[in-house]
């Protein structure tokens, strides 16, 4: 008896006691598919160097063409005296061109000159001090006035203004200066004589380097030497017959005078 007690309570404390825990199953491991091999890339193509942006090309400064240089005074007959302020190269109708930039200051006008035409436009430098001389020695002789009828030597005294002459200019001057004992001018005579006066005394006082008021009383001093002229008959008769004809030549003259204002 003692034997099967013992035996029951043994197998009472077994039941009593809680299973052993199980160890838990270690995870399977699911088989991982290989990576597929990407597809080979395309060689790229080689990527051509960029050209380097063309520098702008340097303009030259040109100061010297046709034997004129910048900043040196020039005569230019239909306008007179100028100075070169620079030589500059413009595009015209796809073609290059070069141009004197002549600028006359007394005229608020600035003119362009193909440095390739200067000698069919008549432009010229500065006379030299002895022509300048022989141009003030002109203007003690005697007046030479023909007898024409006055818009023939209006057209002639003209000419001789726009052609840049020094001398043909004194010539003018000395032919159509009238002294305080003398006859008045006639309009057309006045504005053509001043015209000539004023291309004179402006080349004198550049040349000499003096103002154009000194320029002008050494004009006038010169012509006060020149022989003295009396009222003449056919010089009346010409000045009245060409009456019609300076009124005309007065009228072309403005028009003139305006366009060389608006240029």
């Amino acid at each position: 008896m003692p034997e099967k007690t013992a035996k029951t309570a043994a197998k009472a404390a077994a039941a009593k006691t809680p299973a052993a825990k199980v160890a838990p199953k270690a995870p399977v491991a699911k088989p991982v598919a290989a990576p597929k091999p990407a597809a080979p890339k395309a060689a790229a193509a080689p990527v051509a160097p960029k050209a380097a942006a063309p520098r702008p090309e340097e303009k030259k400064v040109v100061t010297q063409r046709q034997g004129f240089k910048a900043n040196e005074f020039v005569v230019y007959p239909a306008h007179g005296v100028g100075q070169i302020m620079a030589i500059e190269e413009q595009e015209i109708a796809g073609a290059k061109l070069e141009l004197f930039v002549i600028s006359f200051m007394k005229d608020k006008m600035t003119l362009r000159v193909p440095t390739a035409k200067v000698a069919n436009v008549g432009m010229r430098k500065l006379s030299d001090p002895a022509l300048v001389k022989k141009a003030l020695e002109t203007l003690k002789g005697r007046a030479r006035v023909k007898r024409t009828m006055w818009s023939r030597r209006a057209q002639e005294y003209e000419a001789k203004i726009n052609s840049g002459d020094i001398v043909a200019i004194a010539e003018v001057v000395r032919d159509l200066y009238r002294s305080e004992s003398q006859p008045e001018q006639s309009y057309s005579e006045r504005q053509l004589y001043e015209a000539a006066l004023d291309r004179l005394s402006r080349e004198i006082a550049v040349v000499q380097h003096s103002t154009e008021t000194e320029a002008v009383k050494e004009i006038e001093a010169q012509l006060a030497k020149s022989p003295r002229r009396g009222a003449k008959a056919e010089t009346a008769e010409g000045d009245a017959e060409g009456d019609a004809d300076g009124e005309d030549l007065d009228s072309d003259g403005d028009d003139a005078t305006v366009e060389d204002e608006a240029a």
